[in-house]
């Protein structure tokens, strides 16, 4: 059991947080499996609605550890049998699952930003399905800085949030932006004073949480797909879905409720 994450669930909202302050909470290896662990549970746990991802202290999360990865160069540059180049991909890519499971699973995923969010924190960041930041934060995709390509699906995820050419401009300059700079871009949805920040963030989540669960599924799926799909494949999912949400016990209760001039009690059913 790792101290590089910890995992809170309260009111149907799991918060994991990043829990390497000293470091701006550069993802290491425990963090990064033990993220991927408990996206896999909050996925299919009925109790879970809304995931927040989160870092402990001052930052959100500076990316990949930078001295280790240095200091482990060094371990094994006198190593006769290094890993391979096919090993060394392998174990990333096996990583970088955290970014899609945050983007494709069922639950909505927002992402509370405060400091440095750079590199793989930035992509992390980017993967969720909103992003809401302190005036305190910075982002910047980093990878130049340390002559790296990028990971974790930030050349996914940027271009479909701030276009092409503004998304390679970014990637090779590596350029800081404030939260403000960020929030004109559409990186992120809302901007707050770092001492309004917590309780904005619970506020949201506890609307979306107290919201109709299946509903917010099949939402995810219909977004997620019109990012690629065309017109007639989203138009039939659309349909395929409406139908589906619509036989809930949830729009039963919501119909029930607009005829009641009340509001609604969902129960994600």
């Amino acid at each position: 059991m790792t101290t590089d994450l910890i995992e809170e669930i309260q009111d149907g909202v799991a918060t994991l947080t990043m829990n390497r302050p000293e470091s701006l909470n550069a993802l290491s290896g425990g963090m990064m499996q033990a993220m991927l662990d408990a996206l896999l549970r909050y996925s299919v746990d009925p109790d879970v609605r809304v995931i927040v991802l989160t870092g402990a202290g001052r930052g959100f999360c500076a990316g990949g550890d930078v001295k280790g990865m240095a200091a482990n160069n060094s371990a094994k540059a006198g190593k006769n049998r290094p890993a391979s180049i096919e090993t060394k991909t392998n174990g990333l890519r096996a990583s970088m699952e955290i970014s899609k499971l945050l983007h494709e699973c069922p639950k909505p995923t927002i992402a509370k930003v405060r400091g440095p969010a750079a590199g793989a924190g930035l992509s992390l960041a980017l993967a969720c399905d909103i992003r809401i930041a302190s005036t305190t934060a910075k982002l910047t995709t980093a990878f130049a800085k340390v002559a790296a390509s990028g990971d974790f699906g930030g050349s996914y995820f940027l271009p479909k949030i701030v276009g092409s050419a503004k998304a390679r401009e970014l990637y090779f300059t590596s350029a800081k932006l404030t939260a403000d700079e960020a929030f004109t871009l559409g990186m992120v949805n809302h901007v707050y004073p770092d001492d309004e920040l917590d309780n904005a963030v619970a506020e949201m989540a506890a609307n979306i949480a107290s919201g109709p669960a299946i509903a917010h599924e099949y939402m995810k799926k219909n977004l997620n797909a019109a990012e690629s799909g065309s017109l007639d494949q989203v138009f039939d999912m659309e349909a395929a879905h409406m139908v589906r949400t619509m036989m809930t016990e949830d729009h039963k209760e919501a119909a029930m409720a607009f005829v009641e001039k009340r509001a609604p009690n969902f129960k994600g059913e």
